[in-house]
């Protein structure tokens, strides 16, 4: 169960800390946003998130905390489909767990307004066409959702391969997040990953942002399973190409 519980935790903090970040501290100030965190600080609060957990728990589960990241992983043979179910259970729970404290936490400032019609991303939903930040449409939220998560299995790949240096997997894939971040919040608020997706959907209070769901299933998904396959393919490193140990020696001195 420990791992079941880590990937609970890791999701649960990358849902609260990534979507808090942006309910509770973007626009902190008020107009000119003097004290908030903005666009550039919500994008590294994601990436943070991911980088401390990965640190923390990452040696007991992995480090998934998003379920297109563990189909990527199965499609990359780095994870055994026995576990999949379980863990996608396990993130989805922390997200809703993280979605439910964030609203709690959120609605005790009585400016709050969860169906505020100038906020397209209620607790930091995820949409396209009205519900996108930028107005952007359906296609371009499904390539764009796509494409980054394609990008970050390549990265999560390559970082934790066996001839990566060692150690610094998280700080490459947790930078690797909130640039995904930067690039990707105008258009969808950045997904690249289903249960973040849900965890703050579910409590929105808005029908079409829980029925714009799917694509933020199938669009991670599809780019998950696709970069795990490219890498695995394609960069995997093979064992005859692995240094070779040192050989200590069968003799006292």
């Amino acid at each position: 169960m420990k791992k079941y519980v880590a990937e609970f935790f890791g999701t649960f903090w990358l849902v609260l800390g990534g979507c808090g970040s942006a309910v509770l501290a973007a626009n902190f100030g008020g107009e000119g946003n003097p004290l908030g965190l903005g666009f550039v600080g919500v994008s590294l609060a994601f990436g943070l998130t991911v980088l401390t957990m990965a640190y923390a728990v990452g040696h007991i589960s992995g480090g998934h905390f998003n379920p297109a990241v563990s189909f990527g992983l199965l499609a990359g043979k780095r994870f055994s489909g026995s576990d999949l179910l379980p863990y996608i259970v396990a993130q989805v729970l922390g997200a809703i767990a993280a979605g439910a404290i964030l609203l709690l936490i959120a609605s005790g400032n009585p400016d709050f307004i969860l169906s505020d019609p100038s906020n397209p991303t209620p607790l930091a939903t995820n949409g396209y066409g009205s519900h996108s930040p930028g107005g952007y449409g359906l296609f371009s939220a499904l390539v764009t959702e796509i494409v980054m998560t394609f990008m970050f299995l390549l990265i999560i790949m390559g970082a934790t391969d066996r001839l990566a240096p060692g150690g610094f997997g998280p700080v490459a894939i947790g930078l690797g997040l909130t640039l995904i971040h930067l690039i990707s919040i105008p258009v969808t608020n950045t997904s690249v990953n289903p249960a973040r997706s849900t965890g703050v959907a579910l409590f929105c209070g808005n029908v079409e942002l829980i029925a714009q769901l799917w694509l933020f299933w199938l669009a991670p998904i599809i780019g998950g399973v696709l970069g795990g396959w490219v890498y695995a393919t394609f960069f995997e490193t093979a064992t005859e190409t692995r240094p070779l140990e040192p050989i200590e020696p069968t003799v006292k001195q």
